[in-house]
């Protein structure tokens, strides 16, 4: 009975936390437009950044809270264990958001030398700025802990690590079906972005280097002109495409392009061959002290 309990708890705690989310979410949300002077009528694209942000922060709120209410009296943990210790982790957000940042400008100056796009000028507006740079943090910040820090750990606890970090990473897709051009590419691509957001959690449980690089991913692909999972937001540099394909990504982003998928498949090697290079060393000595015996 012991062991059933324990391949079923993971799923089970996601299964009870779907419902109370999505309905304490609603309230925050219904809040934070209240607060934002829109209302539920309104579409996303009708609303300005500023109103972007204060909703944003509402979701952020109330996904706080019921991951706070499931960890204290469900999981009978501290919140800080969804990933937020911050001793020798810190570092691990700066590095994050500088691969984001690689992967942007990589991209950028690789499209516009093979003419899949062109340079057509500077936005600069100091104000949008800093809203972009908070808005992709608070976004950063809700989907990896809920995504990472709250259903990867606890599907965890149920099945391989491995199966838990795919199965998380088609939820991740899954949560993003409604943006504007959305594709059977696009939904494959963001997998991978959730394969290369998740893997680094299987190995030391923390969130800071998924929350940089998700940060920093999202806020260097929109300021190299491109658009964020098929959303249209402020631009500091603005481009024009010889025409929408795989190659640019089109209306999606840069995230809806191969070289994105290649971006990805390079930075998931990398964590794990990161990762997986101190035990390997280790190995080694132990194997050369041992033949000395």
């Amino acid at each position: 009975m012991r062991d059933i309990d324990f391949i079923f708890t993971g799923w089970a705690r996601i299964l009870l936390f779907l419902l109370p989310y999505l309905a304490i979410l609603g309230i925050f949300q219904l809040i934070g437009l209240a607060v934002a002077g829109s209302s539920v009528y309104d579409t996303v694209s009708s609303l300005s950044s500023e109103q972007d942000l204060i909703t944003s922060f509402f979701c952020l709120l109330g996904t706080f809270l019921v991951l706070w209410i499931f960890m204290k009296y469900l999981d009978k943990e501290k919140f800080v264990q969804l990933g937020f210790q911050t001793k020798g982790r810190l570092a691990d957000f700066g590095t994050g958001t500088l691969v984001g940042f690689i992967t942007m400008f990589s991209g950028f100056l690789i499209l516009m030398g093979i003419g899949e796009i062109s340079y057509s000028g500077v936005n600069f507006d100091i104000s949008e700025l800093l809203i972009s740079i908070l808005f992709f943090l608070v976004i950063a910040v809700v989907e990896e802990t809920l995504v990472r820090g709250y259903v990867l750990k606890n599907l965890m606890l149920s099945t391989n690590k491995y199966v838990a970090l795919i199965i998380s990473s088609v939820i991740f897709s899954l949560m993003h079906g409604a943006n504007p051009n959305m594709s059977l590419f696009s939904f494959i691509d963001l997998f991978f972005a959730g394969m290369i957001l998740g893997v680094s959690y299987l190995y030391t449980r923390n969130l800071w280097f998924p929350i940089g690089l998700h940060f920093g991913w999202n806020l260097f692909q929109t300021h190299f002109g491109f658009n964020v999972s098929g959303l249209d937001v402020y631009s500091l540099i603005e481009i024009n495409y010889t025409s929408a394909n795989l190659f640019n990504g089109g209306e999606f982003g840069f995230e809806g392009s191969v070289f994105s998928v290649a971006a990805q498949l390079l930075i998931f090697a990398g964590v794990v061959n990161y990762y997986h290079r101190p035990s390997g060393i280790y190995h080694l000595q132990s194997l050369l002290l041992w033949s000395r015996k």
